[in-house]
């Protein structure tokens, strides 16, 4: 059984969580400085990267069923 069955790998989800770090600090900051509303789309990036972290713990903490114990 392995203890990281994610859909992840370790280096992607490394770079998921600093895709969504920076798409999370720059969208205050345009919108500080842009008048119009196009900063919602960091918001909106940020929320779709935070879903597939949040699968992927998901999936991590499942425990593995039969099949896929026997299977590794």
């Amino acid at each position: 059984m392995r203890s990281a069955a994610g859909f992840l790998s370790e280096r992607q989800r490394r770079l998921a969580w600093v895709g969504f770090l920076l798409a999370a600090f720059q969208a205050p900051l345009a919108a500080s400085l842009i008048d119009d509303a196009s900063w919602l789309f960091a918001v909106v990036v940020a929320l779709v990267v935070a879903t597939v972290i949040m699968a992927d713990d998901a999936q991590r903490q499942r425990p593995a069923t039969d099949i896929e114990a026997e299977t590794e």
